[in-house]
């Protein structure tokens, strides 16, 4: 069973025509007979509110279609899946060079022609399509705007709630005439790339999406480190050293990286101290304060480094007396198991 049975069947047994679900539906005649006739592939659900209508009009369960109509493109996108991807329309690819930036137009161009499809021209028309899909996904429901979109592009507004759903079905293989004319030609005003990095910006039609350009960049980062050093393991596990710091000083001393050294968890503690210190940041100057005119004295200013350094001393001392006391420990348990016992002669 499919969408188009259950449709057919219902239909049958309502004694309603195709008219009528097009009518419920606020689609075309058309669409509904394409879709009865298999010509069209049923629209993903979580693009389109058709099969709510649907279901409620014909008295079906909540989400029967849309189950069925999701399923049917599983199938065919596992039929499709060894097919190897044709390339752009002719008169895709001039759009796309026609809302270049001017300055890049012939460079483009260039690596178009020389690679029909490559890299370049799969990044460049993923993400116009993207942009332009995430403003139409958007917009779905605004009738105003859907009727906008029709006035500039010559169609009816019934007309266009079909196309739009056609359009968020699209990929990046299988754009369309219709695709540009309809979405990809009104809404983007231009769009640039620098060839070195390959970060874009779009500028969309302000009129149909208002809002400042659309910029993808592509940022080398660092790995994520997640393996912890034994010394900071340590470090939180001396509750003499770690007991007053913060999720957001962990984290910091966390994110340390020694290149092969492996520091001890008094080291920790020593980076805490130093991460606390005010002497070692410059904190902004208040608002409407010059430069060269302290807020406070001298004597004020000194009173919170000197607190923290008398308190890293007292804890400093705090492990010389722990580390004295286990040696004295270690050298009287040694020097009980060197004496021998006196035997009576």
């Amino acid at each position: 069973m499919d969408v188009c049975l259950v449709i057919k069947q219902r239909l049958g047994e309502l004694h309603l025509e195709q008219r009528d679900l097009a009518t419920a539906a606020n689609v075309t005649e058309s669409y509904i007979s394409q879709l009865l006739t298999r010509k069209k592939l049923p629209p993903a659900s979580n693009r389109t509110d058709i099969y709510a209508r649907m279901e409620k009009f014909l008295k079906l369960p909540s989400g029967k279609i849309s189950k069925l109509a999701d399923h049917e493109r599983k199938e065919e996108l596992r039929k499709n899946l060894g097919e190897p991807p044709t390339p752009l329309l002719k008169e895709v690819r001039e759009l796309i060079l026609r809302k270049c930036a001017p300055d890049k137009e012939k460079q483009v161009r260039a690596i178009f022609e020389k690679q029909p499809f490559g890299e370049l021209e799969r990044l460049v028309m993923q993400k116009l399509l993207d942009v332009v899909k995430n403003v139409a996904k958007e917009e779905l429901e605004s009738e105003n705007w859907l009727r906008l979109v029709a006035r500039l592009v010559g169609r009816s507004y019934e007309h266009m709630r079909v196309i739009v759903l056609e359009f968020l079905d699209t990929d990046v293989f299988n754009v369309s005439v219709q695709d540009c004319d309809s979405f990809l030609d009104p809404l983007i005003e231009s769009w640039d790339i620098n060839l070195g990095t390959f970060a874009m910006e779009v500028v969309l039609n302000r009129r149909l999406a208002p809002g400042h350009p659309k910029k993808f960049e592509f940022v080398e980062r660092e790995a994520q480190w997640s393996e912890e050093e034994p010394g900071f393991k340590r470090f939180l596990r001396d509750r003499i050293l770690s007991r007053d710091a913060t999720e957001e000083e962990l984290a910091f001393l966390k994110r340390l990286r020694f290149n092969g050294k492996r520091p001890t968890p008094l080291y920790y503690y020593r980076e805490l101290q130093n991460l606390r210190d005010p002497l070692h940041f410059r904190s902004p100057l208040p608002h409407g304060a010059r430069a060269g005119m302290p807020s406070q004295s001298k004597s004020e200013r000194s009173v919170a480094p000197m607190h923290k350094r008398m308190e890293a001393k007292s804890v400093e001392k705090q492990l010389q007396l722990h580390g004295r006391k286990k040696a004295m420990e270690r050298w009287a348990e040694n020097r009980s198991r060197g004496k021998k016992p006196k035997t009576k002669s």
